[in-house]
């Protein structure tokens, strides 16, 4: 990856942009193939990154993100974030829940499909300079997003997707959960962890977890490319 700060900013938001909207678009469409139209009458099924864009997980935490390890390690080894969510109605959907599973399947899908296509990339282009950096940037950045998003717990799509999977009782106990609100959770995953960490206490199950993944899974799409990876 590149060494110089400022193209590692630039390279690593035009990695993250089409991963977050692809990521929403496949909600979208997945939805439009159940029966509901509701994105498609917000106008959310644009490739338009404009269209997609929140405050807090689109704007507000990569910049954060992005300075904050610029101020500290000099260079960018970790971004995340996401777009406004597409608007879906269950009831359009022969069976609800298993139509809300599929659809919130769909983003992290994406995500991993995207992340097989950069590896593919890398294969051919990975020399190249500069565009070898964003195909590994935007690798990982979809393998990171797709992950993350499968944490069992809505409103993530993992949660969603075990809330159709589950049986009607534990389902419900589970969608209780996306009323605590998505920044209150990740307040719990990001920031408890910091505060613990003044005390030494050693608590980041997340980081953790994804540190091991996103490696392997990464390594396991470049072999599937014929790539032989450093990871």
């Amino acid at each position: 990856m590149t060494h110089n700060p400022i193209l590692s900013v630039v390279i690593s938001v035009l990695a993250a942009i089409p991963a977050i909207v692809l990521h929403e678009l496949a909600h979208g469409y997945a939805a439009l193939a159940l029966g509901d139209r509701t994105a498609q009458r917000a106008g959310r099924l644009s490739f338009n990154p404009l269209r997609h864009v929140d405050r807090f997980g689109t704007v507000i935490l990569p910049l954060f993100l992005i300075a904050s390890q610029l101020l500290t390690i000099g260079r960018i080894d970790f971004m995340f974030g996401w777009a406004k969510p597409v608007p879906v109605d269950p009831t359009g959907f022969r069976d609800p829940r298993r139509g809300m599973a599929i659809v919130a399947a769909a983003g992290p899908l994406s995500n991993f499909v995207l992340a097989l296509a950069a590896a593919f990339a890398i294969a051919g282009f990975g020399n190249v300079p500069v565009l070898g950096d964003f195909l590994l940037y935007f690798l990982l950045f979809n393998i990171v997003l797709g992950l993350f998003n499968l944490l069992p717990l809505p409103p993530f799509d993992g949660g969603r997707i075990a809330v159709g999977l589950l049986p009607l009782p534990a389902a419900r106990m589970l969608a209780r959960v996306e009323r605590l609100g998505i920044l209150l959770i990740l307040s719990v995953i990001f920031i408890l962890p910091a505060l613990l960490g003044q005390f030494g206490i050693r608590f980041n199950p997340v980081s953790d977890a994804l540190g091991l993944w996103v490696p392997r899974v990464a390594a396991w799409f470049l072999h599937l490319a014929g790539v032989n990876a450093g990871f």
